[in-house]
């Protein structure tokens, strides 16, 4: 039940060709060094890249949308946002060289907000993207961004991973994607479901929200759904059409100082369980949430909620590692929890369930 540890009912590892890995040295390359290659970056990489147009409703009350996906293996499947074709009755792909052809939504995943595409006929131009190592992404790292903003095909943008390890909202269930990469790469309406590159040509994040204030357009904050997701989810997509992440049944956020300080916790390291979701593995286990408030500097802060300082004997940080730690498991894997309750320190076992579609 580990991240990567899903047996792939197809081929997700395709090749970069030799003359693109020269560029990268070790924590990527100089500005120098890349500038020259990115012509050959993008000439490799945009012959993998779609434009996906949808259309959600037949008739005088249907609406048009626009987004970017790109080939995954040599049959025909397309990866691109849950979100992009959400609701879609048809959906078409135009690839880099102008052909167009109908699309079939394979599977999606709301809660990764990702989803398959297939196409029965790919151009000889076209070619499947290999998928990167998200784990090995740092801030810092040279990235390209390859989409279709405001309905803009084969726009490439050039930033840096500005951090790692962000946990975003889904966007259309109550669950959150851990591990998000997050960039400066100019990422705009229409962007969606098209790749973050590393130099290497390799896909190490799927390019899916933007953060602004106000007006949605590009304002140095956007977030990629990294790769690794990608390697884990989409196989299980293509062969089963929706993929069962494992539930714990809380609620809850980080250790700060005022947590730390009403409950009398010895240090901020923890996640804070404040609420148990009935029915829920957790309530099953006998963990437990906020039990009352307390005033700190004149606001209400939670107390009486367990911490989660371990999973497995694996540290807990913050509820975002706690996250992570229950997304590597899958539906009835059992882990043994390390728990905070009133000063006092014990284990607890829970065994996961399946995240409810009604939650």
């Amino acid at each position: 039940g580990g991240l990567f540890e899903a047996s792939p009912p197809v081929d997700l590892s395709s090749e970069v060709p030799e003359a693109l890995i020269p560029s990268v040295g070790e924590g990527g390359a100089d500005l120098e060094q890349a500038l020259p290659d990115l012509r050959s970056l993008y000439e490799f990489a945009n012959a993998g890249v779609v434009n996906v147009q949808v259309i959600v409703q037949e008739g005088p009350l249907g609406g048009e949308g626009a987004g970017s996906g790109f080939l995954i293996d040599k049959e025909g499947y397309i990866v691109t946002n849950n979100h992009v074709v959400a609701g879609a009755v048809r959906v078409k792909v135009i690839f880099s060289d102008g052909f167009e052809t109908r699309a079939e939504i394979i599977g999606a995943d709301p809660d990764s907000d990702l989803a398959v595409l297939k196409v029965e006929e790919v151009p000889p131009e076209a070619h499947p993207l290999p998928l990167g190592d998200s784990d090995t992404v740092r801030p810092g790292d040279w990235v390209i961004a390859i989409g279709n903003p405001f309905t803009l095909g084969g726009t490439m943008t050039f930033g840096v991973v500005s951090a790692v390890g962000r946990t975003i909202p889904s966007g259309a269930t109550p669950f959150s994607i851990p591990q998000a990469i997050q960039t400066d790469a100019a990422i705009n309406p229409g962007n969606s479901g098209g790749p973050l590159l590393n130099l290497a040509g390799e896909v190490v994040g799927v390019n899916a929200q933007i953060r602004t204030a106000g007006e949605r357009a590009n304002s140095g904050v956007g977030f990629a759904i990294p790769s690794n997701i990608v390697r884990r989810v989409v196989p299980v997509l293509i062969e089963e059409g929706r993929f069962r992440w494992a539930y714990l049944g809380v609620i809850g956020g980080d250790v700060n100082l005022e947590i730390q300080e009403a409950n009398d916790l010895p240090t901020q390291d923890g996640a804070y369980i404040d609420q148990v979701v009935p029915g829920g593995p957790a309530e099953a286990a006998g963990l437990r949430g906020s039990t009352g408030e307390a005033e700190v500097d004149g606001l209400p802060v939670p107390v009486g909620g367990d911490v989660v300082i371990a999973i497995d004997e694996r540290p807990v940080r913050d509820f975002a590692d706690l996250l992570v730690a229950v997304t590597e498991h899958d539906p009835g894997d059992t882990v043994r929890l390390t728990v905070l309750r009133e000063g006092r320190e014990f284990e607890v076992e829970v065994t996961l369930a399946e995240r409810p579609e009604d939650f």
